[in-house]
């Protein structure tokens, strides 16, 4: 372990620290493929997309100071992404100090988040394929996406901090996603605390302004979110055989975003439970909670491949239940002509 020489200065009589520079050695230089994915849970090529992708934003401009290299910054943050593994960890593995890791941390997620732009929701033109594929899980008609909030622990904030206590008694930021037929995500909203209900999200969101100008399909929710025309929930109690189709095929529908989430939850162990927590602001934590969802797209497009360790579910789901969530009737005649499909 590399120590400090205090050396003496016979002028002043005070003392200096000789700098220690440790090394950095590239770890994808000599790491073998099975070695990255499991250092780093990531494939090589994937981690080389994004270095050249965040480069222009995160390069130092000089090499002073034996400044951090793209790579290394890369590889800092995605060992803490993917492991959720603490400050000090980070920093031995790669050779810097737990300040320069956190710094690493801000100016990588900070470029993802500006960079990659792959969230988006099915326009017009790409509605049909969407719903060939969500039909094809279970004969569910018009889907053209599945939504669900889901909680990431935070460490308690020092402003408002009751208000980011959720209802099991933890800090945390509460997030509206809505997920596709293939797991990648469509939509998110990233900014609400714990405590704020998922019907109250939906309700300020531009997701649902948008989805009330379209006359084109529907999002599938859970019980936490209002029948609307355009949101179809399970049918409470079903009292025959049709509405026990009907919720069967809901069910088996809507589970993509909660399979979504756990894959995405497994793969970046930072906002995972079993992570701990997010130890920073609620500002930074939205930071790299939406700069996880962007590379989790990006394993979906290259069909990186789902290991037996990642959950099928949201393992941080919190049940939310109806809280003044009202059906209007629109979506009740929606509701009950898609029942009768699933009379047969």
């Amino acid at each position: 372990m590399a120590s400090f020489l205090l050396l003496a200065d016979d002028a002043k009589g005070n003392f200096r620290r000789e700098r220690v520079f440790r090394d950095r050695t590239n770890p994808l230089d000599f790491l073998n493929d099975q070695e990255v994915i499991e250092r780093y849970r990531l494939p090589r090529v994937f981690i080389y997309r994004l270095i050249d992708m965040v480069e222009a934003d995160v390069q130092r401009s000089t090499g002073r100071s034996h400044a951090l290299s793209t790579s290394t910054q890369v590889l800092v943050t995605i060992r803490y992404l993917s492991k959720a593994a603490f400050f000090s960890e980070c920093g031995d593995l790669h050779g810097v100090s737990r300040s320069s890791v956190s710094r690493a941390i801000d100016s990588v997620t900070r470029s993802i988040c500006n960079r990659l732009n792959n969230i988006h929701f099915p326009s017009e033109n790409e509605a049909s394929r969407t719903k060939h594929e969500f039909y094809q899980i279970a004969g569910f008609p018009n889907v053209l996406g599945a939504v669900d909030g889901t909680l990431v622990p935070i460490t308690a904030p020092k402003d408002n901090e009751s208000v980011y206590v959720c209802r099991t008694g933890y800090h945390a930021i509460n997030v509206q996603v809505v997920a596709d037929a293939s797991l990648r995500f469509t939509n998110i909203v990233c900014k609400w605390p714990g405590s704020t209900h998922d019907a109250f999200i939906f309700s300020n969101s531009a997701l649902k302004t948008h989805m009330e100008a379209r006359n084109d399909g529907w999002l599938l929710g859970d019980s936490a979110y209002a029948l609307k025309r355009y949101m179809m929930t399970a049918k409470s109690n079903p009292s025959n055989e049709a509405e026990e189709n009907y919720n069967l095929a809901h069910s088996k529908t809507r589970v993509v975003v909660e399979r979504a989430l756990g894959v995405c939850k497994s793969r970046f162990r930072c906002i995972h439970k079993s992570g701990g927590m997010l130890l920073f602001t609620p500002a930074k934590s939205v930071q790299i909670i939406t700069a996880v969802f962007k590379p989790h797209n990006m394993c979906m497009d290259i069909k990186l491949p789902i290991d037996g360790e990642m959950c099928d579910n949201d393992p941080d789901q919190e049940f939310s239940g109806p809280q003044g969530v009202i059906a209007d009737g629109a979506g009740q005649t929606v509701r009950q002509r898609l029942i009768q499909r699933f009379a047969n």
